[in-house]
């Protein structure tokens, strides 16, 4: 049995009248009539009663209408469900994403991705970047949103947000007034870090930035969560620097200050596998987040 038979069947089921279901269907009367009884030839059995006046269905046709209807209306839900995978618009996109990167780009692109593709579902993720890199290399992730990510070979690498790096400090220091602060004024401080081992992108990224102002970056504490780190900068234990986008956890006693040097940045970008990057899915991922603005820099 073909779909094409039994849309043709269907059709003049529905109609009882060959001239009419021909018309329908955009086909001449005489070959649909032929197609009809080389069906009913396959199935071995009648489907309808023609008479010079009229045409009924008989008990066969109408079981196979019956059923005709749901198959034919699974297949074009199947189609278009194919067409618009095709597009990106259904499936599942698996997306990894640093902490601080949930604080802003990822509701905002997450929200974005729902607004144009609402079939499409996505599966999030938290990981450090080297850990997301990880996982989009053996195919576990599909995209990536990462800190301090160059050209790398077998990558895609689309920046997404570019923000000044500052620095926390407690109420009581004597940066804590300051409109913004060079790096160099930091030299002897006590810093409170994340783990190397851990986020060793930024951590790398920041600790050269100091290097080229003289300062020395020097974890007297260390700890993995943002919250953690500014949460003992807040009770006084040093000071730490962090992208801007922390700056929407306010804590008591807890202050900001921009650091000036021209280099004090830090980016985000996308990140996926070369040989994934045209997947509908991933396309319309990096083209959304992409075109947001996050106040860049």
């Amino acid at each position: 049995m073909e779909l094409r038979q039994l849309r043709y069947f269907v059709a003049v089921a529905t109609e009882l009248n060959f001239r009419r279901a021909a018309e329908r269907l955009h086909i001449a009367q005489p070959a649909l009539s032929q197609q009809i009884s080389k069906f009913e030839k396959e199935l071995r059995t009648p489907l309808f009663r023609r008479t010079t006046r009229s045409v009924e269905l008989t008990e066969a046709g109408r079981v196979l209408l019956l059923q005709g209807r749901r198959v034919l209306a699974e297949s074009d839900h199947a189609l278009s469900a194919v067409r618009h995978a095709a597009h990106g618009d259904i499936g599942l996109l698996r997306i990894g994403f640093v902490s601080s990167a949930a604080l802003s780009i990822v509701p905002r692109s997450v929200l974005a991705m729902q607004r144009s593709w609402p079939g499409l579902h996505l599966e999030l993720a938290e990981a450090t970047t080297d850990a997301q890199l990880e996982s989009i290399g053996e195919g576990r992730l599909d995209v990536g949103i990462a800190r301090e990510m160059d050209m790398a070979t077998g990558l895609v690498v689309r920046r997404i947000h570019r923000e000044r790096l500052i620095v926390a400090v407690h109420e009581s220091h004597r940066l804590a007034a300051r409109d913004s602060v060079e790096l160099a004024e930091l030299a002897g401080e006590r810093f409170l870090t994340f783990p190397r081992h851990q986020v060793s992108r930024l951590y790398d990224h920041i600790a050269a930035l100091c290097h080229r102002a003289g300062v020395r970056l020097e974890a007297a504490q260390e700890a993995v969560q943002f919250p953690t780190l500014l949460g003992l900068v807040a009770a006084n234990t040093g000071i730490t620097i962090v992208p801007d986008c922390l700056r929407v956890l306010r804590l008591p006693a807890l202050r900001y200050v921009p650091l000036t040097d021209p280099p004090a940045y830090s980016t985000v970008s996308a990140v996926c596998r070369a040989d994934r990057q045209d997947a509908p899915s991933v396309r319309n991922f990096l083209a959304t987040v992409t075109g947001l603005r996050f106040d860049d820099a």
